[in-house]
């Protein structure tokens, strides 16, 4: 009885927006075909056929060929450039800190209030810089 048990094969059919959708993010080289087939859980040769039948740039007798160090350099730029600014981020940050240490450090040994209250009125302030 098992040998004449077939198993039903299961057909997807996808909407033409979907696959215009994946072609036009691998021609923005957002995404790779490798990367779109297991996003959205589509084989490789779809994603291929549709590239064929959907691409803007696609004319007869030419290839799709994609470059695969471009989409990893282009990763590496991205996560060195993240790596920046979070360094960047983190020097302002001990900038930040040493100055509010010094403003603390003024006002507490020399008796210096550099930060300006908002409470002050103008008035006292414009008659304090008369007498300076």
């Amino acid at each position: 009885m098992k040998g004449s048990i077939r198993e039903i094969r299961k057909k997807r059919c996808y909407a033409v927006e979907f696959k215009r959708e994946l072609v036009s993010l691998f021609e923005g080289g957002k995404f790779s075909v490798l990367q779109l087939s297991q996003l959205y859980g589509v084989s490789g040769k779809l994603v291929y056929l549709w590239i064929y039948k959907y691409s803007q740039f696609n004319e007869k007798g030419y290839r799709v060929i994609e470059m695969k160090k471009s989409s990893t350099s282009k990763i590496t730029e991205l996560e060195q450039r993240v790596k920046d600014l979070e360094r960047l981020v983190g020097q302002k940050q001990i900038k930040i800190d040493f100055l509010e240490e010094m403003i603390s450090v003024a006002k507490d040994e020399l008796n210096i209030d550099i930060k300006k209250k908002s409470s002050t009125p103008q008035s006292v302030v414009s008659s304090r810089k008369g007498k300076v």
